[in-house]
């Protein structure tokens, strides 16, 4: 079971330092995401390194109790973005369906979180 928490680990460290760079790398993917009442590109670069910064975290031992957490509390924020995105009339993800699949995947992403915080031994 170990083996299979530290591949999960790993897994999620490059989804969130993936996404993290996509933000840097493609900042107009995200802008229909952001609410208009936050600064948009401060918001961007701002969630870039905080899932830059949260994938480096679960990639060593020391930090990754906590980057697991803050990775939870994260996607726990993120969580009203994605389902004020349902109602939406022109959801940012393309279709009031693929937002309707994105909201559960959230929770999939808060177990996956939940699931390689390391375990009292």
């Amino acid at each position: 079971m170990e083996k299979l928490r530290l591949i999960f680990t790993y897994l999620f460290a490059i989804l969130l330092i993936g996404a993290g760079i996509n933000h840097v790398i493609n900042p107009a993917a995200y802008a229909s995401l952001i609410p208009a009442w936050l600064p948009l590109n401060a918001t961007n670069y701002f969630t870039a390194l905080v899932e830059i910064t949260l994938g480096g975290g679960l990639v060593f031992t020391g930090t990754r109790p906590w980057a697991a957490i803050g990775t939870i509390l994260l996607m726990i924020f993120f969580l009203p973005f994605h389902l004020y995105d349902v109602f939406r009339e022109h959801p940012a993800v393309g279709s009031t369906l693929l937002a309707l699949i994105r909201l559960p995947l959230q929770f999939v992403l808060i177990y996956w979180a939940w699931f390689v915080v390391p375990k009292a031994r």
